[in-house]
């Protein structure tokens, strides 16, 4: 949950861009390649790749309520929504600093729906879900997956990297 924490306040900063777009105001497109950077490492690779590759396939094994099911499902969905509206983000972005004016309203409607998803999504995992999941595993069961959380953020560092500079190898 301390994730979250950083997320809301990368929220935060999403709203203060918005406003910013909103009232015709200049905005920094240097900021949306950041927050960009920062929603597919951080919130997208590191902290709902945890959820997804290691809580969610534990969850598999185990059987859970209908109704943490169905939340696990919606999570599932809203992960994948905030990932195709930071993929937008990022394509409107490039555009308009290629120059295209017109893909700021683009740049808001992306904006608009990740700073609407993420409060409800947060706080639905906060206290509707994490939580309450933690009753199917057994102390033991949660060191391991606490462990395995530890070195899955270990390794996001390496494979981000390596993803640059092969990136750059190809060109």
């Amino acid at each position: 949950m301390i994730e979250h924490r950083l997320i809301e306040r990368m929220v935060a900063l999403l709203k203060k861009a918005l406003s910013r777009l909103e009232n015709k105001e200049n905005f920094n497109p240097q900021f949306i390649f950041d927050a960009v950077d920062f929603f597919r490492t951080y919130a997208d690779r590191t902290h709902h790749g945890k959820e997804e590759d290691i809580l969610f396939e534990e969850l598999k094994n185990k059987k859970i309520s209908n109704e943490h099911k169905r939340i696990m499902d919606e999570l599932i969905q809203e992960h994948i929504l905030a990932r195709e509206n930071v993929k937008g983000l990022l394509e409107a972005n490039e555009q308009y600093v290629k120059g295209d004016s017109k893909e700021v309203d683009k740049i808001m409607g992306f904006l608009k729906t990740l700073v609407k998803l993420y409060p409800p999504h947060i706080k639905k995992e906060d206290t509707q879900f994490f939580l309450p999941i933690m009753d199917y595993f057994t102390e033991e069961e949660q060191q391991n997956m606490l462990k395995k959380f530890f070195e899955f953020d270990r390794q996001i560092i390496h494979e981000k990297y390596k993803g640059t500079v092969e990136k750059y190898e190809k060109m």
